[in-house]
């Protein structure tokens, strides 16, 4: 598998690429946000790690235009912890964020996660293909439609409604949706799940303010009508 880590810390790059060649993975290396998406343009990557703070253009902006061309997995790394710019980043069409310093070990394993979650290592239970009312979603291929038009989801995005679809009328917490679409704890900032659940809405839904598909119960979690 291709990874593609763009950081303008050149030592950090150094370190980032020497653990994950060391894992097996194929590595390419930029250090500014014009180069990350001029190498996300022209390479074939599995997953994308993007500094948020780097010359030129930032690691949003970055993203921002690799979505326009790539659903490929963007995990963020940034020195800020806030809660609002983990929100931008995944409003910006990041998959994971991960706040420095961090343990390499820790970014490893979110790694071989949302590679496993991308379909990337396995897509064993999600051969069919599935289709309630003007949503369609295609498990092998891994995309999906409304109203016969395709749709860009991001990894992240198509695991979650993958799974929602795939188990209709069920009520899934915030908490459960972070451990079993993204595979560890996210220390309770459960917005993450708000944010994707909004964009999904947003891409699927005919009127995302009046859901049909994608429901809220209130006070407990999020669940999947099919009408």
């Amino acid at each position: 598998m291709k990874i593609l880590v763009v950081d303008d810390e050149k030592v950090l790059v150094k370190g980032i690429k020497f653990n994950l060649e060391n894992e097996g993975y194929q590595v390419e290396v930029g250090y500014d946000g014009e180069e990350a998406v001029e190498l996300a343009r022209s390479g074939s990557f599995d997953l994308i790690i993007l500094d948020l703070m780097m010359p030129k253009i930032d690691g949003l902006q970055a993203c921002m235009r690799i979505r326009e061309f790539s659903n490929v997995p963007i995990i963020m790394l940034t020195a800020r912890s806030e809660d609002t710019d983990k929100i931008i980043g995944f409003e910006c069409g990041a998959d994971d964020y991960i706040t420095k310093p961090f343990n390499i070990l820790e970014l490893k394993a979110r790694v071989r996660a949302l590679l496993r979650r991308a379909g990337m290592t396995a897509q064993k239970e999600r051969g069919s293909r599935i289709t309630a009312g003007h949503i369609v979603l295609d498990g092998d291929e891994r995309a999906a439609w409304r109203d016969g038009v395709s749709v860009d989801l991001t990894a992240k995005e198509f695991d979650l409604i993958d799974l929602l679809m795939r188990n209709p009328g069920r009520v899934y917490s915030r908490e459960s949706l972070l451990n079993v679409v993204w595979g560890y704890e996210y220390v309770g900032d459960y917005r993450t799940v708000d944010v994707h659940i909004r964009r999904l809405r947003e891409k699927l839904e005919l009127d995302p303010a009046n859901p049909e598909y994608i429901l809220t119960k209130w006070g407990v979690g999020y669940y999947f009508k099919n009408s």
